[in-house]
């Protein structure tokens, strides 16, 4: 009985997966696509309507002229947390199945109390938003983190952070899930963002993408012909410590001349609040609000789309040795196009333009002919979205399907709500399944992680 049992479980369990890629599917369809038989499919999605975990969405004709009713996941079922954080910011977002953030929380990082205290702040702000969306964490199907360190992602560990301090040896999965009791999968946040922009950004499904990860820390998320990229122990696209300055400023990392460390915002910042200091004139004075400590990175930024001559030179130099990183990169992956971070543009697309221009002049022209660059969609929401996306794609497993690691592909063909399809006269009258709108996750992405 337990075997049967067994067998039934696994097979609902293929059953929504399969209608959440695929559909709006039709019960015949899902029966040649899994081999379940027929008389078991019907039952099965029987029990799924009554359990509401799936919907009608619609009916159209067949070839034979028979009406279908096509299904497709109810994306209020169960939902899925995410978590991004760093130095400065704790967001909490709570999403559907889609997935959709419907509800987010977001509160300063308190990153002077140790790793203790901020563990305990990371747990607080989802206790809260789980409260304030009303849901009980038996409501999830998991929660991902994105978090701003080296990541095992593989044992769900933050092994060191060179901007968090003594943000190290922590096991962020093993906390979460005693106290939460659901699924809990830890990555890095670049890699988070990677995932996020890709499928749902400005990476339009490419299988060979870099997304540049620009803050504090410089990190780079890498897609090479289809699978993100990890390397040996999880520590492929640490950007921000490969060297270019022999006798360059000291990183927190240990070492010397690392990009992070000559052009990451904390960098350009310094920079900055040192020129003024020294008796410079700047309109970052003035943006933040007379305090010349309150002067950040961005300030810079927007200082320099302003024209101000003292942050205009710092941006350059930013766009300068970024150029040179990005060149290195683009000669080791090949790339179809290169991804910035958003809050780059705050210099306005002046910057983007100088980036790309060492990046030509430096790399190898064959490797950068058909390469684009732009900056990212997804505004601050992004690390939140990657995290959600691969708790789904995880838990929507369909082993028998594919291979063994699991594909970022489902998104492709997310379930997609009432108003995306035509009225169910128009399906009936034209003999074709409802169609959808056109979008840039209408397509099967083969995305590979882990």
């Amino acid at each position: 009985m337990k075997h049967v049992n067994a067998i039934r479980v696994r097979d609902k369990h293929v059953l929504v997966a399969v209608v959440r890629r695929f559909g709006p599917i039709s019960r015949a369809r899902i029966h040649e696509v899994t081999r379940i038989r027929r008389s078991t499919t019907s039952r099965l999605v029987r029990e799924l309507l009554e359990e509401k975990r799936l919907v009608e969405a619609g009916r159209f004709n067949n070839s034979m002229g028979r009406k279908q009713v096509l299904l497709r996941l109810n994306e209020e079922y169960r939902f899925v947390g995410g978590i991004e954080f760093d130095g400065e910011t704790i967001r909490v977002g709570i999403m559907d199945l889609r997935p959709r953030i419907r509800y987010t929380l977001n509160e300063p990082t308190e990153a002077g109390g140790g790793k203790d205290a901020l563990v305990r702040q990371l747990l607080a702000c989802t206790r809260k938003a789980l409260q304030q969306a009303k849901l009980r964490p038996q409501s999830l199907l998991g929660i991902g983190i994105a978090d701003p360190g080296l990541v095992d992602s593989r044992k769900g560990v933050t092994v060191t952070s060179s901007t968090l301090d003594s943000w190290r040896d922590v096991p962020l999965r093993e906390l979460f899930e005693k106290e939460f009791h659901v699924p809990v999968l830890v990555e890095a946040k670049t890699r988070a963002k990677t995932v996020a922009e890709r499928m749902l950004g400005a990476g339009e499904t490419l299988d060979n993408m870099i997304y540049v990860d620009y803050g504090t820390g410089i990190g780079a998320g890498i897609i090479l012909d289809g699978k993100l990229l990890y390397g040996q122990s999880c520590a492929a696209g640490e950007f921000g410590h490969t060297h270019l300055m022999e006798d360059g400023p000291v990183c927190k990392c240990g070492s010397y001349g690392c990009l992070e460390a000559v052009v990451g915002a904390r960098a350009v910042e310094a920079r900055v609040r040192k020129a003024i200091a020294e008796g410079g004139h700047s309109q970052a004075l003035a943006l933040a609000g007379g305090d010349l400590n309150a002067i950040t990175g961005w300030t810079v930024f927007r200082a320099a789309q302003q024209g101000d001559k003292l942050c205009s030179s710092a941006v350059a130099e930013v766009a300068g040795y970024l150029g040179l990183g990005l060149a290195n990169l683009v000669n080791l992956f090949n790339p179809s196009v290169v991804l910035l971070d958003h809050r780059l543009e705050l210099a306005g697309p002046g910057l983007l333009d100088q980036i790309v221009q060492v990046v030509r002049r430096q790399a190898l022209t064959y490797s950068t002919q058909n390469v684009a660059f732009r900056f990212a969609r997804l505004q601050d929401e992004a690390g939140v979205l990657g995290v959600g996306l691969m708790v789904l794609e995880k838990h929507f497993e369909i082993p028998m399907l594919k291979p063994p690691r699991f594909l970022v592909e489902a998104v492709a063909a997310a379930p997609i709500s009432p108003r995306d399809l035509l009225p169910t006269a128009q399906a009936e009258s034209t003999g074709r399944p409802p169609t959808r709108r056109k979008s840039n996750t209408n397509a099967l992405s083969n995305l590979t992680i882990g």
